[in-house]
């Protein structure tokens, strides 16, 4: 799903492979690409392996690959699971990106440059965000204006200006503010105390002895209340009910909905942040490695601190949610780094380079193509599958979810060969 790769500056055509990645960080890639993995490849694999270990559904006590599939997850509402953490890593690479990619060009063409590239790609990423989805094959107001490469699209817009045209102790400032402001928005502006979950929707209508219509129900709430962060009871969600257009994802609201878009913006400038400090000349690289570490886990600390009052929840992208995820983030930057770019151990992460210089690409051919999963069981689905799992539970879809692994590597290993990136 590496919306973000579009953020970076691939290699000219002229440049061969090997050159192109010496030129770049290649922690950078490969984390990129290290995450695009859970999406396009690991998922399927793993639920393969979940459905071997315990074929009746139960796990039956603790189980590695069991606690790996519960990590894969999304946390229902509040909390958080690895899988919670794909999206706002792709969010944070793209602020690093915009450094390594914007900070050259301010120094070589000018401030009006970036801002024009700046532009150029938030739009064109938001275009294709809108085409994701079904682009206008749908009539209105079945289109979704919010989604997930869209709000990548508007971070890195944001970010991107931000980044132009102020210095850093302006943009920490301007991070705090946006995660304290929103923090006091949900927490002290009252709410109509209406809950937009179609269960609670029914029991209001039949408790007023009116029909189960949301805009009358929720207009008709005189009753006021403040600080509340339930699922459809809360102000983000409110405000998408009201003033967000088109289709949205949970019916009543977006979880890529409008005001929840700010935090988000923090999630890049962190990106920002560490690409910033990667770039300082006065640290030395094994400095740079304890130092992200250290401010990945105080940021973690922080964040699950923040929690106690203001819950960690990614459906509205809350402050303490940014902190958690940008914790884990520079954690696993300084992983990386320090693996990838410092001890030059490389040969491992290739095929997460080759995915991650061209994350968009497969991300929306995934799309298009319906999934690496649905070209897997052309070759090995329908009997061919059936026959593996009468023999082992699950070894016929695990067969399917190889060889859907392999598709997708294969994909992104022709693109790299052949150096076709995709640039907007």
């Amino acid at each position: 799903m590496s919306e973000t790769a579009i953020l970076s500056a691939p290699p000219s055509v002229s440049t061969s492979p090997s050159q192109a990645i010496s030129k770049r960080l290649m922690s950078l890639d490969a984390l990129r690409g290290f995450d695009m993995f859970w999406i396009v490849a690991a998922e399927p694999l793993v639920a393969a392996l979940n459905k071997m270990a315990h074929p009746s559904g139960q796990s039956g006590g603790f189980s590695p690959i069991g606690l790996v599939a519960y990590e894969l997850e999304h946390a229902e509402w509040q909390g958080f699971h690895f899988e919670d953490l794909i999206f706002p890593l792709f969010v944070f690479m793209a602020g690093m990106s915009i450094v390594f990619s914007l900070r050259k060009t301010i120094e070589r063409e000018g401030r009006a440059v970036a801002v024009r590239r700046v532009l150029r790609r938030g739009i064109l990423l938001y275009l294709l965000g809108i085409f994701y989805y079904g682009g206008f094959s749908n009539p209105w107001p079945h289109i979704r204006l919010m989604g997930v490469l869209q709000r990548i699209a508007l971070c890195y817009l944001f970010a991107g200006l931000i980044f132009c045209f102020c210095n850093l102790r302006a943009m920490i400032a301007i991070a705090v503010g946006l995660l304290l402001g929103y923090w006091a928005l949900l927490t002290f502006v009252p709410i109509r105390n209406t809950q937009l979950q179609q269960e609670a929707l029914e029991q209001l209508a039949a408790k007023r002895g009116v029909a189960d219509d949301p805009q009358a129900l929720f207009y008709g709430t005189t009753e006021r209340v403040t600080g509340r962060f339930e699922q459809g009871l809360n102000l983000p969600n409110h405000f998408d009910f009201q003033y967000l257009p088109g289709f949205k994802w949970d019916t009543y609201y977006d979880p890529e909905g409008c005001l929840s878009t700010f935090p988000a913006i923090v999630t890049c400038l962190l990106g920002i942040f560490a690409g910033l400090f990667l770039l300082n000349p006065s640290r030395n690289d094994p400095q740079k490695v304890i130092s992200l570490l250290a401010a990945g886990l105080v940021l973690v600390a922080l964040g699950w601190a923040w929690g106690a009052q203001f819950p960690v929840i990614k459906k509205i992208w809350t402050s303490s949610y940014v902190l958690v995820a940008g914790g884990y983030s520079a954690v696993l930057l300084a992983v990386f780094y320090l693996v990838v770019d410092m001890w030059q151990w490389q040969k491992w992460c290739q095929p997460f380079v080759w995915m991650g210089m061209n994350s968009i690409t497969i991300y929306m051919a995934r799309n298009i193509l319906g999934g690496f999963g649905k070209l897997a069981g052309r070759f090995v689905g329908g009997d061919i599958s059936a026959w593996f799992n009468h023999q082992l539970i699950g070894s016929g879809d695990l067969l399917a979810a190889l060889l859907e692994m392999a598709l997708a590597f294969w994909f992104v290993h022709f693109l790299y060969r052949k150096k076709i990136f995709l640039r907007l």
